[in-house]
């Protein structure tokens, strides 16, 4: 009778070489993955604070001025009747 080439021992050692060095290449491949997406991440977030959001638009700008204008349009309406009766006062008592 003759003896096979390889043993069933001699193919389980192989298969799990095999298995262990999937396993490693799995891992490396995992870690060099997550290493390039650090980075990817890093340069948009680098970017983000770059361009920040805008908080301020035209029409929101015009709308605080126009506000402001008309307070300060009533006001000066305001002072402007008080000198008139005041100036009444004046002139007439």
């Amino acid at each position: 009778m003759s003896r096979p080439l390889i043993t069933r021992s001699e193919i389980r050692k192989r298969k799990e070489e095999q298995e262990r060095l999937a396993q490693q290449q799995k891992a490396e491949a995992e870690k060099a993955y997550a290493k390039k997406q650090k980075e990817i991440s890093g340069v948009y977030r680098k970017e983000l604070k770059k361009n920040k959001p805008l908080e301020k638009t035209r029409s929101g700008e015009k709308e605080r001025y126009r506000e402001r204008g008309s307070l300060l349009n009533k006001a000066i309406l305001i002072v402007v009747v008080l000198l008139v009766v005041v100036m009444l006062a004046v002139f007439f008592i």
